[in-house]
């Protein structure tokens, strides 16, 4: 196992990306003392750590409908959830494509899971090795976006997706102290993220008017995010960190085509060999 933090960012189906940069990590043998991800990067983080190569390929990219997890708008109206979460978090894990939990809860690696607490509007970095259905519920929180996805609570206490209040958490690793950071992207270089339109505002201020820290998190959220992208590109123009992102179009983050999903997978899989003696020089190995 490497000393070191992987740090692995959200973007819904893009996320396969970092699956096919985390399957070749994995067939190397290739592991780091500490994973951090957001949203869907925390899916990937823990399929990462339980050492099972193409889970999350598998969970994300099918032909067949019998395993799909998108809703549509119809439930989406009715129950404010656009992504079947119990099929995601429950039936994937424990019936479909099972979650090695002994291999996650006895590994040494430190996994954090990012989640935004919606009383305080903060980022919490989240762990939990002993309890199956508490872990899938914090997975099933840093996933839940807002206003797609119902908030999820966890010992009594609201949370949705942890990109809200941390989407990369660079910050959290610098002061952790690791000498070796590795990032994974789901955006190509030079991306920023728009602002929120006054109809985005007024959507949100309604349906979260009794969480007024979460609400000024998220009128913050492109300010804050587009901090951190240009804090990630001086540190990694100085050979700091090391940083993979695509390096072609990305696909949206609602992409629901087989054939585009599997080559933006493979685009992942495929950059990470390129890579892969550069990032052995970036970890002295």
């Amino acid at each position: 196992m490497r000393t070191g933090s992987i740090i692995l960012e959200g973007g819904a189906t893009r996320g396969v990306f970092t699956a096919g940069v985390l399957d070749y990590l994995m067939e190397k043998d290739l592991y780091f003392s500490h994973v951090i991800g957001t949203s869907m990067g925390a899916c990937n983080a823990v399929s990462y750590v339980s050492k099972q190569i193409k889970r999350t390929k598998d969970c994300m990219i099918h032909k067949d409908k019998e395993h799909g997890y998108y809703k549509g708008l119809r439930a989406f109206i009715k129950e404010r959830s656009l992504l079947d979460m119990e099929m995601v978090f429950d039936k994937y894990p424990n019936e479909i494509f099972l979650f090695d939990y002994d291999t996650y809860f006895t590994s040494d690696t430190i996994c954090e899971i990012v989640t935004t607490n919606c009383i305080t509007g903060q980022a919490e970095y989240m762990t939990e090795r002993q309890d199956r259905e508490r872990f899938m519920d914090i997975c099933r929180a840093s996933s839940s976006m807002p206003l797609l996805s119902p908030i999820v609570e966890i010992d009594e206490i609201p949370y949705l997706d942890g990109g809200i209040a941390d989407a990369i958490p660079l910050e959290r690793v610098l002061e952790m102290g690791n000498e070796k950071i590795v990032l994974v992207l789901t955006r190509r270089y030079g991306y920023r993220k728009g602002y929120l339109s006054a109809g985005e505002r007024h959507l949100y201020r309604k349906y979260y008017s009794q969480y007024p820290k979460l609400l000024e998190t998220i009128e913050h959220k492109a300010l804050d995010y587009n901090k951190i992208i240009k804090k990630i590109e001086e540190l990694e123009g100085e050979g700091k960190i090391f940083v993979l992102r695509p390096q072609e179009k990305t696909i949206s983050r609602f992409e629901r085509r087989y054939d585009k999903l599997l080559a933006f997978y493979n685009h992942g899989y495929d950059y990470m060999e390129e890579q892969y003696e550069e990032l052995l020089k970036y970890l002295d190995i």
